[in-house]
């Protein structure tokens, strides 16, 4: 009996969930010389279409903080400039289209990207709830779920861990 218990409670131990650890990466951009830290993310909206959520901060901590939201090319094409409007509740921000600002995107005949300022987002948010997005016109609920919402307010102050502590 005290054998079964033992087994089971290790069991238990061994089969319990992992705490989900964040997915938030550096790497060098090669166009500007300075680091890259971002949150990449593969969401459904409510039509069941896919979308790629990439949140990220170039250069050291402080530094500018953006949304791209990108569709499939081909399938979805997005005008600018077109706010992004995000709730929370009864809570609701529209961060500015930065689309056309950037030469890369603006250049893209594909137009299946959209770039926003995410700094009066994360500036706003105490927790990492769950966020709902809305692009007029292209999407009408993209769900955020907290534990992305978490990477991206990692984002402002996160640096690499030292070289062999990951």
């Amino acid at each position: 009996m005290l054998t079964m218990v033992l087994a089971l409670v290790v069991a238990l131990l061994l089969l319990r969930p992992l705490p989900a650890a964040a997915m938030v990466h550096a790497h060098p951009d090669p166009t500007t010389a300075t680091g890259v830290v971002r949150s990449l993310e593969s969401l459904r909206d409510l039509d069941h279409r896919s979308w790629q959520v990439v949140a990220y901060r170039t250069g050291s901590p402080g530094g500018p903080l953006r949304l791209r939201i990108v569709g499939y090319p081909g399938r979805v094409r997005l005008d600018h400039p077109t706010p992004l409007l995000v709730s929370s509740g009864r809570r609701l921000w529209e961060l500015a289209d930065l689309t056309l600002a950037s030469p890369k995107l603006a250049g893209d005949g594909r137009a299946a990207a959209a770039e926003f300022d995410l700094t009066p987002l994360l500036a706003d948010l105490d927790r990492n709830r769950p966020l709902h997005l809305e692009l007029p016109g292209v999407f009408s609920d993209l769900p955020v779920p907290p534990y992305v919402v978490g990477e991206w307010r990692s984002l402002p102050t996160w640096q690499e861990p030292p070289r062999g502590r990951r």
